[in-house]
């Protein structure tokens, strides 16, 4: 009987080899923390459509970013839900609003947090798209670019580590790029949503944030999660627009656009493990269908696997106390 050669199984032997060897490794430096912070709460409220999840007031902000400090993620992503909504979002360019008191409120408390903040219209307008509709209910593009631009700006007067719009306006990465500069915000990179698909796994997010439409849908600016070609050229006119870190949005239904993506740019590549990912493993597991650890950590380093350096997830606190207890 001849045996082969090449035997991959003595690689596998042990725990210590299987360390030493392995390709794609998960840091919690490299999770990023979605938050909801709501202007009507005075105590945080559970999202029923994401168990484990919560929006917080202001006043209670911290307490999720000291629990994720201390387990070695020190960089979120904030979400906000005013009050008060219109057509125009008008709450979202408030230099004293919701989202610039947050950092404020982070900031004094944590000041070497890394805050990165969501440009978007779509929390704070009382229709919920993520631009201006016309008399016809069309979104408006370059009618809606103005607004993102003092959106992005009251963000970074407030404090803001990083910008990320995500309303996919064609153009808004250039006009924001430039408003900032204008403005003395040089240092301050933006995390465009580059490939944001229309995509069923947004759900959850949307309760979480009151966030859906009330008309129509999203289908005329985000993108067909049948076009991987079309997302290139996005990302790609991002790029060239100033765009400092390029987002894939879903992760794991787009792995594929990911790992192109890794091929094809030198900037670092985001991705965004949306609500939807992260309230299926939630709901399988609390069936029994699924170990939880095991399902979160295997997508995440799906996601890592593909090429993507930094990753938006709810699941983030999690894993990193179960790396932290288990590497």
């Amino acid at each position: 009987m001849s045996y082969p050669i090449h035997r991959p199984r003595r690689l596998r032997t042990n725990p210590k080899i299987r360390e030493l060897i392995q390709e794609t490794v998960l840091l919690p430096e490299k999770f990023i923390l979605p938050l909801f912070v709501e202007e009507a709460l005075k105590i945080e409220e559970p999202i029923q459509a994401m168990p484990g999840q919560f929006r917080w007031p202001v006043s209670e902000i911290i307490r999720p970013i000291e629990e994720a400090k201390s387990f070695g993620i020190n960089s979120f992503l904030l979400f906000g839900s005013p009050e008060t909504k219109d057509r125009t979002g008008s709450s979202s360019r408030d230099p004293k609003g919701l989202i610039p008191r947050a950092i404020e409120k982070i900031k004094g408390a944590f000041p070497d947090s890394f805050l990165i903040t969501d440009v978007c219209l779509c929390g704070y307008t009382d229709h919920g798209h993520c631009g201006i509709p016309d008399s016809q209910g069309y979104i408006q593009n370059d009618e809606t670019l103005p607004f993102l631009c003092q959106m992005a700006l009251s963000h970074a007067k407030a404090g803001a580590d990083m910008i990320a719009p995500s309303d996919m306006m064609d153009g808004r990465v250039g006009v924001i790029r430039s408003a900032l500069d204008i403005d003395g915000f040089t240092r301050i990179p933006i995390m465009s949503y580059a490939a944001k698909f229309s995509s069923c796994f947004y759900g959850p997010f949307r309760e979480a944030a009151h966030s859906a439409p009330s008309f129509g849908d999203r289908t005329s600016y985000q993108m067909s999660p049948s076009n991987r070609r079309e997302a290139l050229f996005e990302m790609t006119l991002d790029m060239d627009e100033g765009a400092d870190i390029l987002m894939v949005k879903p992760a794991m239904p787009y792995l594929d656009v990911i790992y192109e993506a890794r091929i094809r740019f030198d900037c670092p590549i985001a991705a965004y493990q949306v609500s939807g990912e992260y309230s299926m493993i939630k709901a399988a597991s609390a069936n029994g269908w699924v170990d939880e650890r095991g399902a979160v950590l295997e997508s995440l380093l799906a996601i890592r696997r593909a090429g993507a350096d930094l990753i938006m997830t709810y699941f983030a606190v999690n894993a990193a106390k179960w790396l932290k207890d288990n590497p």
